[in-house]
């Protein structure tokens, strides 16, 4: 005797609840093995791929672990202690720039920015605050987030994670496809494939356009010569997932700078927004519709909201888990939308839905 449908709703809204209460209550211990299951989730067509070559799923992993470690020792070594270095001497030079913002302004606009004028009291206000706490705002920033997220720990745990549950990976799914339930198996199955679609596309397709993205800007910016063109780079990279805002807080932010380096250049000027131009038509034109496609169906505002709420509740891991999340509820509401379209609610007595 199959289950009562109120049963079954009672069931697993108290199941959701218990995962809601322990993401709240337990997120900072979740995080090395949320991230690690992402890393897991994003490598596992590429250990897939590798086993279709003729590689075992041991071999796979071991070979994926050792050009991670390179990359990670690479990453260490070279990028990262310029990013940091790169940021805390953009935070240091902040009230510099806005001083000069000021002085610009004041020589062009001398009616805007007038002693007694609330604009001009707003900028000396921020250009003072920035020079008595930005540097040490970041330093503690970043002292905290090695307090909070216990660096050591995530260094160590997220990669052990990590191999383990890609090792582990198909064994995993299809332990968790006998546990569900029979009279639902085949629609549960339906919409993890199209989840998982759209993460693959959404998520590994993101991921590699943000990378490659954010290299370019990077690389390309400093070669131009352009001080702190890493940091730059780093930040338009970084949200490209969110589609134009990459190209627009980075572009901004290069620009900005280069008007204050390169004033009179407009050469260079030209060329730092000419990076971005191109970044967008390559974006736009190549790699988001090769990496990702038009079929991943998370709109950008649904993203933000997504974002915004988890962030919000749940911290840093409620951001981490937020993508997924808006996509299996995406998936799930464009389901219950074919099913209400085909019901007798929608389509009336006259059983279609034309009017």
């Amino acid at each position: 005797m199959a289950l009562p449908v109120r049963d079954q709703m009672i069931y697993w809204s108290c199941a959701a609840a218990v995962f809601l209460v322990l993401l709240w209550s337990l997120g900072h211990v979740l995080l090395p093995f949320i991230l690690g299951g992402a890393i897991a989730y994003f490598l596992d067509p590429l250990a897939d791929r590798l086993e279709r070559f003729g590689l075992s799923r041991a071999a796979a992993t071991a070979v994926i672990t050792i050009g991670g470690l390179l990359v990670f020792v690479i990453m260490a070594l070279l990028v990262i202690p310029t990013l940091v270095n790169q940021s805390i001497q953009l935070v240091r030079a902040a009230p510099q720039y806005a001083e000069s913002l000021s002085t610009f302004v004041t020589e062009r606009f001398p009616s805007v920015l007038e002693e007694s004028s609330t604009m001009r009291q707003t900028l000396n206000n921020i250009g003072a605050a920035i020079e008595e706490r930005g540097a040490a705002l970041l330093e503690t920033a970043l002292s905290s987030a090695a307090s909070l997220l216990n660096v050591i720990v995530l260094l160590v745990v997220v990669p052990v994670v990590s191999v383990y549950l890609l090792l582990d990976w198909d064994r995993m799914v299809h332990r968790i496809d006998e546990l569900l339930p029979r009279d639902h198996a085949p629609v549960i199955r339906r919409l993890a494939r199209e989840i998982d679609n759209t993460l693959a596309s959404f998520i590994r397709g993101m991921g590699t356009v943000c990378f490659i993205l954010g290299t370019y800007y990077a690389l390309a910016l400093m070669v131009v010569g352009l001080q702190f063109g890493l940091v730059v780079g780093f930040i338009a990279g970084l949200v490209t997932f969110i589609p134009y805002l990459g190209a627009l807080i980075g572009g901004a932010l290069a620009i900005g700078l280069a008007l204050f380096q390169f004033w009179g250049d407009w050469v260079s000027i030209g060329l730092v927004a000419g990076i971005f131009v191109l970044g967008q038509i390559v974006e736009g034109n190549i790699l988001t519709p090769k990496l990702v496609g038009d079929s991943v169906g998370l709109h950008p505002v649904w993203l933000i909201l997504a974002l915004s709420v988890f962030g919000a509740l749940f911290g840093f891991v409620g951001m981490l888990v937020a993508v997924p999340v808006a996509a299996a509820l995406g998936v799930i509401a464009r389901f219950a939308v074919e099913k209400y379209q085909h019901s007798l609610l929608y389509q009336g007595r006259s059983g279609h839905g034309d009017t």
